[in-house]
């Protein structure tokens, strides 16, 4: 009889997102760094749009936050995902990994969990990477996220 070795599947495949410890939680972030990059919302339609305006703590290279255990003191506005900004945000891009699992969906091919490279995220269009014309701080109203809108996220409620 053949000996096969059983693998344990992957915390993702397995776990709902609020069974998962911090570090499983975390560790779910592919580091795209898309939603540290501004949306604008129509207030008449609802829809919201992408813009290539960045927090100012966003590393337009490595796409991660640069100061990410006080982001929240430091930007005030800044979402921290969590369950329940998962089930109400409209705006997490397809690809997010909070979203996937929120959804039943497996992570793709490139995340760093299944591809082991955290690189590989930035291989994609599916980065901040090369995004980001400006940073927020360097606005001077909230008009001017007008002009750097790149295209729409969602459509209205």
């Amino acid at each position: 009889m053949a000996n096969f070795m059983s693998k344990e599947a992957p915390f993702w495949k397995v776990k709902k997102l609020e069974e998962m410890s911090l570090s499983e939680w975390e560790s779910l972030c592919d580091g795209c760094g898309l939603c540290c990059l501004h949306k604008v919302e129509d207030d008449d339609t609802g829809d919201i749009y992408a813009t290539s305006v960045a927090c100012r703590l966003l590393d337009s290279e490595t796409c991660r936050c640069r100061n990410y255990v006080h982001r929240k003191s430091i930007v005030p506005d800044c979402i921290l995902l969590n369950l329940a900004t998962i089930k109400t945000v409209r705006w997490l891009p397809e690809n997010c990994a909070y979203r996937l699992i929120y959804e039943g969906k497996d992570l793709y091919w490139w995340h760093p969990l299944v591809s082991g490279n955290y690189q590989t995220v930035h291989q994609t269009q599916f980065s901040a990477r090369g995004q980001i014309e400006i940073y927020e701080d360097e606005l001077s109203s909230e008009e001017d996220y007008l002009q750097y809108i790149t295209g729409i996220l969602c459509e209205g409620r």
